[in-house]
């Protein structure tokens, strides 16, 4: 139980670096498709303009469950926007604490859930379990979502990476030093090659 806490925090904290490094590091401009500033201008004016009375949320632009709607999203172009009426400082902080408290969460399920498959399993076999467990599922939620909704690749890709890498080595960590061992749960004894004759 310790180790396996211990585990969590450690993963925790390499979550929280690498989220860091490929979200909050000129490296994330990779990730976007950026207007110049004229542009950019106009489509924030114009988000204010349409988008401050219902708030802060997830829209698809125009709307396709009204009969107009649905035409006009058939002949595009159309956008999925995440707007927050209020914006805030690019290089701002009041994201860090609720960042890490989340990456500290996501490291002790990583920890707990290893810890409860390690017994009787080497490091190369918890091993693959992380890397083909974080490909899968980072390929299902980053590469699936642009296939659904017609998204750009850019992004998603780049967002892939980003937290297959992240939950590889946190997982790997752990699995390397964090994680019990011991025999197999109802392991039945080696019988010996030869057993000697009275």
């Amino acid at each position: 139980m310790a180790r396996s806490f211990l585990g969590g925090i450690v993963a925790g904290f390499i979550l929280f670096a690498l989220g860091w490094l490929f979200w909050q590091t000129p490296l994330s401009g990779l990730a976007y498709t950026n207007l110049p500033d004229a542009q950019g201008a106009a489509v924030q004016t114009a988000l204010a303009q349409n988008l401050t009375q219902t708030g802060t949320g997830t829209y698809r632009i125009p709307d396709p469950k009204s009969q107009q709607g649905a035409l006009l999203f058939a002949k595009g172009p159309i956008a999925t926007v995440d707007y927050n009426i209020d914006g805030f400082s690019p290089t701002g902080t009041a994201g860090l604490l609720p960042g890490l408290i989340v990456a500290l969460g996501a490291g002790m399920l990583i920890a707990f859930g290893l810890g409860a498959v390690a017994a009787g399993r080497a490091f190369g076999g918890l091993a693959r379990l992380v890397v083909f467990g974080s490909l899968g599922v980072c390929a299902w939620i980053f590469l699936a979502t642009p296939i659904a909704n017609h998204f750009g690749w850019g992004f998603w890709i780049y967002a892939f990476v980003a937290e297959a890498v992240s939950f590889i080595a946190a997982g790997l960590v752990v699995a390397r030093w964090f994680v019990p061992r011991g025999h197999a749960a109802g392991a039945a004894p080696v019988a010996p090659d030869h057993v000697q004759e009275p």
